[in-house]
């Protein structure tokens, strides 16, 4: 008995010592030595208490460890590792910065934790890239792409070459949120899909959420691509840019005061229609965009940030037909530390997209676009080593311009009108939690409430019972039902109010140190969807805000993968399996006309949508030879049933695939560094073809043929198999080394063996032979490039 009082006294004495241990926390930022960049996701590594973290967006980190003495080592690729002692018996504020490694910089495809940390922390569903990742990917014309260079990774396709978008996990490319800088960007393609509004020069990070979203973003369903500019060099001036066959690039950046103030100003354009007139051809077709950032750091506790980007789309057939569209964005942002525990950021920003169409030879013009204004205070609140708390509010006010035609000379016949303008405010709150249950068991959990109001606006059209929708049983259709009247609102007034909450929860459980399973549960609601009945998006697309007549789109999504790092991190598997359920999903009753249509309800059925699949992707990481193989097996389709038993819905109430359901999708990156001098890229991609309808028939009109579709059997048909080869080789000349000037020549072949892949095939009459034909429509066939890059 006395033994077994001793016992107890000595465990209650070492539990006393070890909870009064004092704990003190080293907290700090993490900087690019040569241009004090921030860095993000740099692992922080406390070997002696196998304890770690990583730096968040801002660079900033925080760890809380018992009074000691430590070794503390950071590593990042494409950087040297540091490793240092630390004596820590008080708070300590620690930044680092970190030296880059020559031989591995421009080297890195998709970023790699070294301490393996992908494997360990509950995040799942997610892919990063750096800039320098995505200039090596051969594209079309030679300019390097984000989005193009996203469409290698599991579960992202798009609709094909000249297509705007993309498409994650079988979702409708509205539902991906986009943003630059926090900033929501509507339209993310310049020229109608052949490249992307995202200066790769400008870009510092690139993070794509397909599953397992955190409560922070909300308002989109399928996927966040969370887009970081630089902040600017803020040690010495630099000037970096490119020319190429039909675009060029000119980045600028550098201090306005050393080591306190920064900008950066980068500038892109495309140049080809200056030839045309060489041709007698007086059509034009370009686009030019414009990045801007200034970066004060107070002091250590406090930076504020402007950042803006403008870009603009010109396309005209003479002056007879002009479009023009494009986006503008800006930020002021606060970083603020209030303690070496909690981080915040608070953002002020603007959000506008355009559209314009001129059409002389009719005689007007047209506007239309939509505008969105911002505010959001978000905290990273680091409790311990277990747990790290984020919180924080949003709350957007948007405006939504449906279109406006006017005429454009004196003569013409056109009159003037106006589309409803309509007006929306969602607010949201969020709390989520990084919760370290055990060394084997790491959990991500929170919960996101957003409300979204539709507010008043002049006129909005009633409808007999409410159903803007109406089927004629007699010609077995639908059809758009006629307003019974209007009613007018003031705009403080709520047509509409939804209030949903979001949950989400990811768990990771490691079975050995390289090995883990991870699963994940989030729930999403999307307020604002794209008018669109195309399977790409268009700038005569237009957005539209749920409310009396469109409900909002509601997603579940699950999700459970295998993860496993090989040979020390060199070699890494990722699988995963998902399934989403969407409710509320809008289709379009047949022969829908969505230009200009002040009455966009009564050519809308809601449904639900549903889409699961297989994802692998297997990477090599280090040495000469790295790349990726990633591939998708996947279905995506939709349901719109009728609404009584007498209505048949849409394809007879049976599931249909999707315009964007692509069964396979096989995609193979590899580059290989013969020596300093040369280095190789290539990737081939493997899609099956787009779902689209045939003719079942023809019947004859005054002698022309004219094909028959049948309404029941929606997407029933597909495009033909879609896939090519890219290849590229960067000559570094080894006379860089020696002077200020660095230059590289990338040259490039796209869609090596010249595959004629099908954007469209449409069905018409042979002029001369009066016999039907399928007329195949090609974008590309094998495209040549050479750009050079330059930095000084």
């Amino acid at each position: 008995m006395l033994h077994f009082k001793k016992i107890l006294s000595l465990l209650f004495l070492i539990s006393f010592t070890a909870f009064s241990q004092e704990k003190q926390t080293i907290s700090g930022t993490i900087y690019d030595d040569s241009n004090n960049e921030t860095l993000i996701g740099v692992s922080i590594y406390f070997p002696d208490l196998n304890i770690g973290t990583t730096t968040n967006e801002y660079g900033f980190y925080s760890v809380t460890l018992p009074e000691g003495t430590y070794k503390i080592q950071l590593s990042y690729l494409g950087y040297a590792t540091i490793i240092e002692t630390i004596d820590l018996q008080e708070k300590l504020s620690k930044n680092f910065k970190l030296k880059e490694e020559a031989e591995s910089l421009d080297e890195i495809l998709i970023e790699a934790n070294i301490e393996n940390l992908n494997v360990r922390t509950p995040q799942m569903s997610v892919n990063k890239l750096t800039s320098a990742s995505i200039k090596q990917i051969p594209v079309v014309l030679g300019e390097a792409d984000i989005i193009k260079s996203l469409i290698l990774l599991p579960g992202v396709t798009s609709a094909g070459e000249g297509a705007s978008g993309f498409n994650v996990r079988g979702g409708a490319a509205d539902q991906n949120l986009i943003l630059l800088d926090e900033a929501i960007v509507f339209n993310s393609s310049h020229l109608f899909g052949f490249f992307s509004v995202f200066n790769p020069d400008v870009i510092k990070n690139v993070k794509l959420y397909k599953g397992g979203i955190p409560a922070k973003y909300g308002g989109r369903l399928s996927s966040v691509l969370d887009i970081y500019q630089k902040e600017g060099n803020s040690k010495e001036l630099n000037v970096t840019g490119g020319i190429g066959l039909v675009s060029s690039r000119l980045l600028i950046e550098g201090p306005i005061k050393k080591e306190k103030i920064s900008f950066l100003v980068g500038g892109r354009s495309s140049y080809a229609h200056l030839f045309l007139p060489l041709f007698d051809n007086d059509n034009k077709a370009y686009f030019y965009d414009l990045n801007t950032k200034v970066n004060y750091r107070v002091n250590d506790r406090n930076s504020i940030f402007f950042s803006g980007y403008f870009g603009k789309d010109v396309f005209g057939i003479s002056d007879n037909f002009v479009n023009t569209y494009g986006n503008k964005v800006g930020n002021l942002r606060w970083n603020h530390l209030f303690s070496d525990k909690l981080f915040s950021n608070l953002s002020l920003i603007y959000s506008d997209y355009f559209y314009g169409l001129t059409l002389d030879f009719v005689g007007f013009e047209w506007d239309s676009g939509i505008t969105n204004y911002n505010i959001k205070y978000d905290f990273k609140h680091y409790l311990s080593n277990k747990i790290k708390l984020s919180y924080g509010v949003n709350n957007i006010y948007s405006k939504f311009n449906p279109g406006e035609i006017k005429p454009n000379r004196d003569d013409s016949g056109i009159i003037a009108e106006k589309l409803t303008d309509k007006y929306a405010n969602e607010f949201a709150a969020y709390i989520d939690a990084e919760h370290k249950i055990s060394d084997k068991l790491q959990l991500q959990y929170g919960i996101r409430f957003s409300n979204f109001t539709r507010l008043g606006q002049d006129e909005l059209n009633m409808y007999t019972n409410d159903e803007a929708v109406i089927y004629n049983s007699e010609f077995k259709k639908y059809e758009s039902a006629d307003a019974i009247g209007t009613e007018s609102f003031k705009r403080s007034n709520a047509i509409s109010n939804f209030n949903n909450l979001e949950p989400r929860v990811s768990a990771s459980y490691l079975l050995d140190n390289n090995t883990s399973i991870k699963a994940s549960y989030n729930r999403m609601a999307q307020y604002l969807h794209l008018l669109s009945n195309t399977a790409s998006p268009t700038p005569l697309d237009v957005w539209a805000p749920s409310g009396k007549y469109i409900k909002p789109q509601l997603l579940d999504q699950y999700a459970i993968g295998y993860f496993k790092s090989i040979k020390d991190g060199d070699y890494s598997l990722e699988t995963e399996v998902f399934y989403k359920d969407i409710q509320n999903r809008i289709d379009y009753i047949n022969g829908a006309n969505l230009v200009a249509n002040n009455e966009i309800e009564t050519v809308i059925l809601n449904g639900k949508a549903r889409a699961y699949g297989l994802e692998v992707l297997l990477k090599k990481n280090e040495g000469k030879f790295k790349g990726w193989i990633a591939y998708t097996l996947s279905r995506s389709e939709q349901l719109t049933a009728g609404r009584t038993a007498n209505e048949p819905g849409i394809n007879s109430g049976e599931w249909y695939n999707t315009p964007y359901d692509k069964t396979h999708d096989f995609s193979i990156n590899a580059s290989y560094e013969l020596n300093e001098k040369w280095k190789f890229n290539t990737n081939f991609v493997f899609q099956t073809g787009q779902p689209t309808n045939y003719p079942v028939g023809q019947y004859e009109v005054q002698g022309l043929n004219v094909p028959i579709y049948d309404d029941n059997r929606r997407n029933a048909d597909r495009l033909p198999t879609y896939h090519r080869l890219d290849i590229s080789a960067t000559l570094t000349p080894r006379k860089n080394k020696n002077r200020k000037l660095q230059g590289e020549w990338v040259f490039g072949i796209y869609n090596l063996y010249g595959r004629q892949n099908a954007a469209s095939i449409n069905f018409t009459q042979n002029r001369e032979t009066y016999r039907n034909e399928a007329i195949q429509t090609s974008i590309f066939g094998m495209v040549p490039s050479v750009t050079y890059n330059f930095k000084f």
